[in-house]
């Protein structure tokens, strides 16, 4: 995600923050779920949602394409309802031991945010696998 423009940069910044936003989180758990740097105070999650872009570091730019994914796939699971799309997130799972997707992603770090999105998007475990690989080798 490096090669985007400034602009580029902000309009995906708003997205990811209009999609936590969504989820009800406060300043501190938004930090801890984009692993935002030492230096980034929790406060300056009002400065995001203001227009400044997410600091482009490797990390964060991981987390981000992973929250978008799983935006993604949750508007493929629930097309006609964003609300479920946001309570999906919110409610115990059987899947996680019945923890919300949610804290899977806090707790879990990048692992959670891959258990979360093979759940939701199939394609994406089926290329964890390497399946693709094996299937295009056929």
């Amino acid at each position: 995600m490096s090669d985007l423009t400034p602009d580029e940069r902000r309009a995906l910044t708003q997205r990811a923050m209009s999609l936590l936003d969504g989820w009800r989180l406060p300043p501190p758990q938004i930090a801890a779920l984009l692993d935002l740097p030492d230096g980034i105070r929790s406060r300056a999650i009002g400065r995001f949602r203001d227009g400044e872009a997410l600091p482009d570091e490797a990390e964060v730019n991981r987390r981000l394409h992973y929250l978008l994914r799983i935006e993604d796939a949750l508007r493929t699971s629930f097309p006609r309802s964003p609300e479920m799309r946001d309570l999906w997130i919110l409610r115990g799972n059987r899947r996680f031991g019945r923890r919300t997707p949610l804290a899977v992603m806090l707790e879990d770090g990048e692992s959670g945010f891959i258990a979360v999105l093979s759940h939701l998007d199939c394609t994406f475990a089926w290329d964890l696998t390497g399946s693709k690989t094996r299937y295009g080798a056929a």
